[in-house]
């Protein structure tokens, strides 16, 4: 029997009895006293006693509420739904289980969404809602994405697989088949919001069920590879009839029913089978299913997946089967998708289907697939050479620490994933071992072109430098399969953050490396590697941020040391003057040199401009009759360069939001902001950037006498991109202590920095630091098109490699034009053309709009990242024009031939 709609948090409360997690204040007492809570609203404390909660429970909302009344102007819904917020808050904060998220939804008459999002808006305090409270509903919503992704495909694929004619019994078996699954995924996965994994276990429950239900129920398809599959009985002699067992178990899994499902869903067979091998045959096991060719009975389905509901109190993902209104969301339109004008497209050109999460993360992964494909698991023949021309041979010591890392990477996935999900760490690691050869061999060849060496043993016997190689070659990897995510958990009791799924900075928690030294290979990676996804690349980038703003910083972190010999020879790097500041980050720096970069910096008061000269990777003997220096650290120069960077995008950022009618303050800002990382560091010691940056707007603030209450500073920083509410609710103080940002400033910030910030009060205050452009990122300068100045719709992109063209284009479509019209005369391009020369050259926008645009001099185009003089004039044919006309003629010619290839197919016709 399917199971029955819920259409009522009470019916459900009938179902469970009231526990308590861990020791609760009504321990003893658990049942709501009416008569304790006299002073309480009568509908408030009706709703309590329908989610059945504790006395505890009660009272601890009912302050909640008082508090939240108190803070906010306006009631932001009505008071029942507010009640509700309030009563989910508390049962998180006090750990007791009295209502699953189902059954509060119902009660108040909000689906998913509408709820968290009113959980949001409650937030306007630093202590109304904890960092556990977040850490809950940060994975609540993942696991509710993951759930409505998978059940979207999950009804295109049966749409596919079952016929439409079958409904009653059709409608039976997709019930029994989405709770079986959910049922599969929550006891055999530790990580319910791992999108892929779920859906190749979702693949191996379709192929289970369409095994045993009767052919007639299946599209032809289906029917076809059913019935090939199938062969008639062997007939069992008689004289070994009575040692025959009474029923043959299935084979373990249809192969060609199983390649069948990947094909039509675009996943690989390969990762599909382990899944099924390993977690689902377990699973089937647990089940007593697996020699049986019966439907498995669907109220047994129904009670067990009961059991792991109740248990989990989150959202019953059997409602999606009845559209039930607690699981809808508003339809979002879905990605669009780039195509040139439908006149210019060929008849035999297939549109790319819209982009869904499955999808999307289906066509990554096998786009990786296909990118490593002619890359091994061993290093290459060129990388070889590359070892054996070293002073110490590096190979058996690469291979060993490979195989030792793999060991130790495949045990650390299975603990996060799932006991049984060990052999699909090895697929993803194996993926990571062939990007990481890949990008190595890629890495030595530029360093051999760059400085005409070939003897690299001072870098291959480093290994430093090749487990944060590997390390990144998994990250890509894990990002692919993961979808770019980073980690957004909650804290344990000590303040360390819990660690529970596969997120960066996972992988440096895995291999024990310092996130000081991941950093030093990320952009050399990303050069090197040109294969690599736009979201791939971002999401690189974006780990290089989150090592700057935090993790550079934890305890222990090697940067602290380097710091402190720097200051005791000489003050960190200074802030660069806005000449710099404005372009794109450029120096001459690659792996190679920061991994071989000394430990002790320069004696110099002051760090020493870059060299124009290009470094070399060995250490070079000091020149006769001079006194020998020490050279500078180019890791921690080029670090604190761009963390000065970061610093002020993210300062200017939420300066913008709050203080336009204050442009005075934000030079002085920047001052005591760039002065606190360059000369008390030490405050960022198990703190992040964004903590000092909003503490020192907060200090020019109340010095200046400008009203700006920490409450304002925080909520707009809610509104920036990549924040984390716990940035500003869980500071540390001191060492195990933990409080808001408030008490950070007072104790710990204004205590450090007072004398400094009361000079910016007086008639003389310091010279303030350079402000600087905001500025732009070095990675996204080969890949992302550039609008010319002056115009709306007029864009410059580089010309893709050949690697990353999708799949359905054709020699036809690719040389195809378009600029939003049919082709016209030359004059039209002489003009875009006319445009481009007297275009301002700046890469980004200038903040200083006084300033007279300069004249455009050179154009960067190109694939190999050089500048191309433009000395075309008016008049002239350009180059943009020239290369136009080439692909308009190839376009003929190409037309014209293949009216002569008809023509003469048709002669050829009898």
């Amino acid at each position: 029997m399917p199971p029955k709609k819920r259409n009522s948090g009470t019916a459900q409360n009938k179902e469970m009895k009231p526990s308590i997690k861990n020791a609760s204040p009504d321990k003893e007492n658990p049942d709501l006293s009416i008569e304790k809570h006299q002073e309480k609203d009568a509908d408030f404390m009706t709703l309590c006693q329908s989610l059945q909660v504790t006395d505890a429970v009660c009272d601890r909302a009912w302050t909640i509420w008082k508090a939240v009344q108190a803070s906010v102007d306006k009631v932001l819904d009505t008071q029942k739904r507010l009640w509700a917020a309030c009563l989910f808050v508390a049962v998180i904060d006090l750990e007791v289980a009295s209502f699953t998220f189902t059954q509060i939804l119902k009660a108040v008459d909000l689906n998913v969404k509408q709820f968290l999002g009113l959980l949001k808006k409650m937030d306007v305090n630093l202590d109304t809602i904890s960092t556990k409270v977040n850490s809950a509903v940060t994975r609540l919503e993942k696991k509710y994405d993951v759930s409505r992704a998978l059940y979207q495909r999950f009804e295109k694929t049966c749409s596919k697989i079952y016929a439409e004619d079958s409904e009653a019994k059709g409608k039976e078996i997709l019930r029994s088949c989405w709770t079986m699954f959910l049922l599969a995924k929550g006891r055999a996965l530790q990580m319910e919001d791992d999108l892929v994994i779920s859906f190749h276990l979702m693949v191996c429950v379709l192929e289970f069920f369409i095994r045993r239900c009767p052919s007639s129920l299946l599209q032809p398809l289906y029917q076809s590879v059913i019935s090939t599959a199938q062969s008639p009985p062997t007939r069992t002699s008689r004289r070994n009839q009575s040692k025959a067992k009474p029923r043959q178990a299935p084979p373990e899994v249809d192969v060609q029913l199983l390649e069948t499902l990947c094909k039509e869903n675009d996943c690989s067979v390969e990762e599909v089978k382990s899944v099924y091998q390993t977690s689902f045959s377990a699973f089937l096991d647990s089940m007593s299913l697996s020699g049986t060719r019966d439907l498995p009975q669907a109220i047994d389905l129904n009670k067990q997946y009961e059991e792991l509901y109740f248990k989990s109190r989150d959202f019953d993902s059997r409602l999606f089967l009845d559209n039930d209104e607690t699981l809808l969301t508003p339809k979002v339109e879905p990605m669009p998708v780039e195509r040139t004008p439908r006149k210019n497209l060929p008849e035999d050109v297939v549109l790319i289907p819209p982009q869904t999460p499955v999808r999307a993360a289906m066509n990554s992964i096998a786009q990786l697939r296909v990118d490593l494909t002619t890359s091994g698991d061993q290093p290459s023949s060129n990388l070889a050479v590359y070892f054996k021309n070293c002073t110490v041979d590096p190979t058996e010591e690469v291979l060993q620490r490979v195989e030792s890392l793999g060991l130790l990477f495949s045990q650390r996935f299975g603990q996060a994933v799932g006991p049984r999900c060990v052999g699909l760490g090895k697929q993803r690691f194996t993926l990571g071992i062939r990007l990481y050869y890949r990008v190595m061999e890629s890495m030595l060849k530029s360093e051999e072109k760059r400085l005409s060496v070939q003897n690299f043993s001072k870098l291959l016997n480093d290994s430093t430098f090749h487990t944060s190689l590997l390390a990144c070659a998994l990250e890509v990897v894990m990002a692919t399969y993961g979808g770019s995510t980073f980690k957004n958990s909650g804290y344990s009791n000590g303040g360390v953050p819990v660690e529970t799924d596969l997120c960066f900075p996972w992988i440096l928690d895995v291999f024990q490396l310092t996130a000081f030294d991941f950093y030093k290979v990320i952009e050399s990676f990303i050069k090197a590697e040109p294969s690599l996804s736009k979201d791939i690349v971002k999401h690189l980038e974006r780990c290089e941020h989150l090592i700057m703003e935090t993790i550079a910083w934890r305890e222990n972190s090697p940067l602290f040391e380097l710091l402190k010999r720097t200051r005791e020879e000489g003050p960190v790097e200074q802030a660069e003057p806005p000449a710099t500041l404005n372009q794109p980050l450029q120096h001459n720096h690659t792996a190679a040199d920061l991994y071989l970069s000394p430990v002790r910096p320069s004696s110099r008061t002051l760090p020493a401009p870059e060299s124009t000269a290009p470094p070399s990777s060995q250490p070079s003997a000091p020149v006769p009759h001079q006194t020998p220096r020490h050279p500078k650290s180019n890791s921690l120069s080029l670090f604190y360069k761009k963390l000065y960077r970061l610093a002020y995008m993210r300062l200017k950022m939420l300066y913008t939001q709050l203080l336009t009618s204050h442009p005075e303050l934000e030079p002085i800002m920047w001052t005591l902001f760039q002065h606190t990382l360059q000369n008390e560091y030490e405050l960022m010691r198990d703190r992040h950037l964004d903590q000092l940056m909003m503490s020192a707007m907060y200090a020019i603030c109340k010095v200046k006498n400008v009203d700006l209450r920490f409450k304002t500073i925080v909520t707009a920083y809610k509104n920036m991109p990549n924040t984390n509410q716990e940035t500003f609710k869980h500071v540390l103080i001191r060492e195990g202590q933990y409080d808001s940002i408030i008490v950070f400033y007072n104790l710990v910030f204004m205590q450090k920095l007072k004398t400094n910030i009361l000079q910016y009060a007086s008639p003389r205050p310091p010279t303030l630091s350079p402000i600087p452009h905001i500025p732009r990122s070095p990675y996204k300068f080969p890949n992302s098109p550039l609008r010319v100045p002056g115009s709306n719709n007029v864009y410059i992109s580089p010309m893709k490699s050949p690697t990353r063209m999708s799949p359905v284009m054709t020699p036809r479509t690719r040389i195809l034009v378009s600029i939003g019209e049919s082709f016209g005369t030359s004059d039209k391009f002489q003009k875009i053309n006319a445009m481009v020369n007297s275009s301002d050259r700046s890469l980004k926008r200038s903040l200083d709009m006084s300033s007279a645009p300069k004249p455009l001099k050179r154009l960067r185009f190109d694939v190999e990242g050089q500048d191309e003089a433009d000395e075309s004039k008016h008049g002239e044919d350009s180059r943009l024009i020239q290369k136009l006309t080439e692909i308009g003629s190839t376009r003929t010619r190409m037309q014209e031939q293949k009216m002569k290839d008809d023509a003469e197919s048709e002669k050829d016709k009898p």
